[in-house]
């Protein structure tokens, strides 16, 4: 996930407010949400491998056959998620706006670059995209996608008026699959021994399918992981 972010808000300190004064909400979908990078840099958090394996086995592929089907995954990175889905799916292809090293198949922007992904060119788009783009990451997704779009997100995601207001209230997802263990996520590599407050769910929108219910992802990395993951290029390990 890579498209840029805006810079952080400064810390200032806030004078009590009385009860009697009306406070206007901030609908901003990316307050209280930065990661704290500047605005020049990329939002560069790779995927643990075992999360989307996760993705795969215990929301998509109990209800969808996904073996014969294609991927984009257009935050490639350096292609920690567009490996493991390449286990699941017939065909993956990888993009992203900078090139790390991995063998994408286009270096361009998702949200800017309408030539490089028609509508109805694939048939999921999956990634783990930069919080603030989020919601255009979806909308451009649904256009993309022919069966199914799957967001990696802060479970704050689902907040914010903003975020109601242009996305779930119209296009709600399909389900909303929270980890119940958490997913380690650092700045540019992928790291067996971190750890992270922050919680993350799949966000799965299924074409033609009424919003269901919340489907938990049950702890599962110990299963899931493999010892080649944590390798600095995953291309060394496809098969």
């Amino acid at each position: 996930m890579t498209e840029k972010i805006a810079a952080p808000r400064k810390n200032t300190s806030v004078p009590a407010i009385s009860r009697s004064r009306k406070v206007k909400q901030n609908t901003s979908d990316a307050v209280m949400a930065q990661r704290g990078k500047q605005k020049d840099n990329l939002d560069d958090f790779p995927t643990p491998p075992w999360g989307t394996r996760a993705l795969c086995e215990h929301v998509l592929w109990p209800n969808v056959d996904v073996r014969k089907q294609t991927v984009l995954e257009p935050g490639a990175g350096r292609g920690y998620m567009s490996a493991p889905l390449a286990e699941y799916f017939a065909s993956v292809t990888s993009s992203d706006i900078a090139d790390y090293g991995y063998p994408l198949d286009k270096v361009g922007s998702f949200i800017v670059d309408a030539e490089s992904y028609p509508d109805k060119s694939f048939d999921w788009v999956i990634t783990n995209p930069p919080f603030k783009l989020g919601k255009q990451f979806v909308h451009k997704a649904l256009r993309v996608a022919r069966v199914g779009v799957a967001m990696l997100c802060r479970t704050v995601f689902v907040e914010s008026i903003g975020r109601y207001e242009g996305l779930y209230r119209d296009t709600p997802p399909w389900t909303f699959a929270p980890f119940v263990e958490r997913l380690p996520m650092v700045e540019g590599r992928v790291d067996e021994e971190a750890s992270s407050a922050t919680s993350y769910a799949w966000f799965v929108w299924l074409k033609g399918a009424a919003p269901g219910p919340v489907r938990w992802i049950p702890p599962c990395r110990a299963k899931l992981e493999r010892p080649q993951d944590y390798k600095k290029l995953p291309k060394d390990w496809i098969t």
